[in-house]
């Protein structure tokens, strides 16, 4: 019977956090310093003011994620949909010219960034960030309108930005 009780409170605590929904990024998240294409840092809360007045779509990346290369079709075709949504890119590669490579190999259109210590570094714990690619939608407010959307929620953001539109 224990076990029973257990294997419930498990699963409703994990059901708990994965529909966990912030509007807003954390203080912590916002001071992080990521690293711009030009080799220079640039803090989380600065990028996302330069989107400011825009519906901005943020994936989180990485170069030698398949998940993640697997969905760059879908990505590519969710900007040929949504032509006025701006898409900010950024990376948890573990090396600078890795991060450079995937961003021409495959051709990315957007703001580019780069986390330097990886996804279960200081940025990655500050989005609660569990797994990659990793999508989050903010609208023309910067206000967060899905947090956490992964490779197969597609139809959700297409719904998402249809709306913010």
């Amino acid at each position: 019977m224990k076990k029973i009780i257990l294997c419930i409170l498990a699963i409703v605590v994990a059901y708990a956090f994965s529909t966990v929904h912030n509007d807003t990024f954390s203080k912590k998240a916002l001071s992080k310093k990521l690293i711009t294409p030009e080799n220079t840092e640039i803090s989380f809360k600065k990028i996302l003011k330069k989107h400011s007045g825009k519906v901005t779509v943020i994936e989180v990346w990485a170069s030698w994620c398949g998940d993640c290369v697997k969905a760059m079709p879908n990505v590519k075709e969710m900007q040929t949909n949504h032509p006025n949504v701006d898409y900010v890119f950024i990376s948890m590669d573990k090396a600078f010219d890795k991060w450079q490579a995937g961003i021409e190999k495959h051709e990315l259109k957007g703001d580019h960034y780069w986390a330097t210590d990886g996804m279960k570094g200081a940025f990655g714990k500050s989005i609660n960030l569990d797994w990659i690619p990793r999508y989050i939608i903010l609208d023309k407010k910067g206000k967060i309108v899905i947090y956490r959307a992964i490779e197969t929620d597609f139809a959700k953001i297409d719904e998402q930005l249809k709306k913010l539109e």
